[in-house]
């Protein structure tokens, strides 16, 4: 399929990169793991593994669209499916933020941690029903909305390394 192949490196930048950023996050966290102690694994739930989800996705999309499909309805339904699960998957994660105790999540978290990610698969399920009227348009949407991932689960990531190693190593030093 021709729309798709003009789409190869695109994915294969962005695939590989979400697949050695899933492991980079492994080996903070495990060195973190090692230098302070664990005191609310449910803050986890809500900030760490939402990180490895996102880029997960974005491996994921980046595999779907990268296989020799012959048509594009495969990967409509697929783009279709994906949002929603990450539509429900954000809401699961807002409650988990909601109901976490170790920290209090300012505007910032919210909007990285919730409503960008809700965008991002909202998104998906849009280039689900624009596929139908103009696979060009629809890919840019699938393409916008796996970058949008890398860059949440980037940036959450990063948000989540500064603060055990600025503020809850400097809490660790004081106690």
């Amino acid at each position: 399929m021709p729309e798709l192949t003009e789409w190869g490196s695109f994915y294969v930048i962005v695939g590989s990169s979400a697949g050695a950023l899933i492991g980079l996050q492994f080996v903070v966290l495990t060195l973190i793991s090692e230098r302070t102690r664990i005191r609310a694994p449910e803050a986890s739930d809500a900030f760490a593994t939402p990180s490895v989800v996102h880029f997960a996705v974005v491996l994921l999309v980046s595999a779907i669209l990268s296989a020799p499909w012959h048509a594009l309805g495969v990967v409509s339904i697929f783009a279709g499916l994906i949002g929603i699960a990450g539509i429900i998957y954000t809401f699961i994660v807002a409650r988990r933020m909601r109901t976490q105790k170790a920290y209090r999540p300012v505007l910032e978290d919210w909007l990285f941690h919730s409503l960008f990610p809700l965008f991002g698969y909202a998104m998906l399920v849009i280039s689900a029903y624009v596929a139908m009227h103009n696979t060009r348009r629809a890919l840019f949407w699938i393409g916008t909305a796996t970058l949008l991932f890398l860059f949440v689960g980037i940036h959450n990531a990063w948000d989540s390394v500064t603060y055990v190693v600025f503020v809850q190593s400097r809490k660790d030093g004081a106690g």
